[in-house]
């Protein structure tokens, strides 16, 4: 079989930059997202790939009065620790290998704030803050489907990466939540849904550069160390 043409470099070269220029953002200026962006960014991110199509996904974008009763709502219940969880998460879900990159990441993170490693007080401050949207002007919460299971939540996973770059493509910021997840009953009662499982929230606007938080980055394994080749020239 001869070899596919080459990616002309100019294509290469943008992609990478948009994977690599996408990162999470926990400090958001107030400006909102015009609403014409918006509806273009979700519309391209509903190219997302799905097993035969099914588009297992729901989404709900919050802004304005409604994202401020949400953030409120949300804050009040893990101050009573109210937590409701679709998709079940227990820190066991991690390998050790797991466990020693979110470390690293938690210190980095952590000092950018000023937090020392052991201000369990100042930590959980800052978690309660985050129910907040670290201050973003809108939110979009992404519900599975169906009867929610991995399958389907997996298809999920591949339309909020996509939406992501979306976002990135069009200027917009952006920062997957996994603890707006933890309050799913919260989210439904405030939006007035039924049905559907939430797996993940995402905070988005556009950010404030001049916050120490968002200058954190975050390094990525090695090739080797997560992919394995198997009779690839």
């Amino acid at each position: 079989m001869s070899n596919p043409d080459p990616v002309p470099t100019e294509l290469s070269g943008s992609a990478e930059k948009l994977i690599r220029g996408r990162h999470a953002t926990r400090a958001f200026r107030p400006d909102a997202v015009p609403a014409d962006v918006m509806r273009a960014i979700f519309s391209l991110a509903g190219a997302a790939p799905s097993n035969s199509n099914a588009q297992p996904w729901r989404v709900e974008v919050v802004s304005g009065a409604a994202r401020d009763r949400l953030a409120s709502a949300l804050q009040a219940d893990h101050a009573e620790k109210r937590t409701s969880v679709d998709v079940p998460y227990s820190e066991d879900m991690y390998a050790q290998v797991h466990r020693v990159r979110r470390a690293a990441f938690g210190a980095e993170l952590y000092g950018a704030l000023g937090i020392g490693p052991d201000d369990h007080a100042a930590r959980a401050a800052y978690d309660a803050e985050s129910l907040r949207f670290y201050g973003a002007p809108h939110a979009a919460f992404l519900f599975v489907t169906g009867d929610g299971g991995p399958r389907l939540a997996a298809d999920v996973g591949a339309y909020m990466q996509t939406l992501l770059l979306a976002m990135t493509a069009y200027g917009v910021d952006s920062c997957p939540q996994g603890l707006l997840s933890f309050y799913a009953d919260t989210v439904r009662a405030e939006l007035g849904l039924t049905g559907g499982k939430l797996l993940v929230g995402i905070s988005f606007g556009y950010a404030d550069e001049t916050a120490p938080v968002n200058r954190v980055t975050t390094e990525r394994a090695e090739l080797a160390a997560t992919t394995a080749f198997h009779d690839c020239a």
